[in-house]
């Protein structure tokens, strides 16, 4: 039977891209550090990561990466502990980032997109992920082209079918931003060659490699105008309903000091 780890696994937040698609909002600015509600969007992350008790996380970045690292550090002041890991003089891809960080990440571990906001239950899909034998997890979410277009097919619990391009009109789902892998499912990867994540996943699903894990809630993203506008919106009203309560954002410089 496999052995559940003791300790929450640890996750890696792919924030190498430039964001192309927020225009001037991120020429100068890595998407990590983009404001919401008032805060970096990092911020907004590692409270969801320390909710659901995990408290590693290795920033793969790459695009004005050394920003991020100038304002959080090792992640000491936020109570988690903060490791970066560089795609170097060419930007990697989500796989290929992965691949760099592996020796970072351990036997088994999560992969959160950099611009995304998942209120997910994090340790019940890692615990699958274990549970299953497999290499690699997928969340899924039952879209139905509401916030994006969809690309998975999901059935009886299993996921039969995956493309970000060629999709089909029965896919009902949408890969929704978190995943869980096991450190094998990047044998044999060069830590220093481009790679999609999703090539990976696809080829992982192949091989019947890809466990599916349905969640309820749904997701939000800061990569485009719109979902920014959208979180920055709901974040706001959460965050003013329990202002009390929010913790302020201790990488400031009044909040270093």
């Amino acid at each position: 039977m496999p052995q559940v780890p003791s300790q929450p696994l640890p996750v890696a937040i792919l924030a190498g891209g430039r964001a192309t698609r927020l225009g001037a909002i991120a020429e100068r600015t890595p998407k990590l550090l983009v404001e919401v509600a008032g805060e970096p969007f990092f911020l907004h992350q590692i409270r969801l990561l320390k909710a659901a008790g995990i408290e590693r996380v290795v920033v793969c970045a790459g695009h004005l990466g050394e920003m991020i690292v100038e304002r959080f550090g090792d992640g000491s002041r936020l109570g988690v502990r903060i490791d970066h890991s560089f795609d170097g003089p060419r930007l990697l891809g989500t796989g290929g980032a992965i691949a760099r960080a592996l020796p970072q990440l351990g036997r088994a571990f999560y992969v959160l997109y950099g611009d995304s906001y998942l209120p997910f239950d994090y340790r019940a899909a890692g615990l699958r992920l274990i549970e299953s034998g497999k290499l690699g997890l997928m969340t899924v979410f039952e879209n139905r082209g509401r916030y994006d277009a969809s690309n998975v097919l999901y059935e009886n619990g299993r996921i039969t079918a995956y493309d970000k391009k060629a999709r089909l009109p029965s896919m009902r789902h949408i890969d929704s931003g978190l995943g869980a892998f096991r450190a094998a499912a990047f044998a044999g990867m060069s830590p220093d060659e481009p790679c999609d994540l999703a090539d990976i996943q696809k080829a992982l699903l192949a091989r019947g490699e890809l466990e599916g894990f349905e969640v309820r809630d749904r997701f939000y993203e800061i990569g485009s105008p719109e979902g920014l506008a959208e979180l920055d919106s709901l974040l706001r009203t959460k965050l003013s309903t329990a202002s009390a309560a929010a913790p302020k954002d201790p990488t400031t410089k009044s909040g270093a000091e």
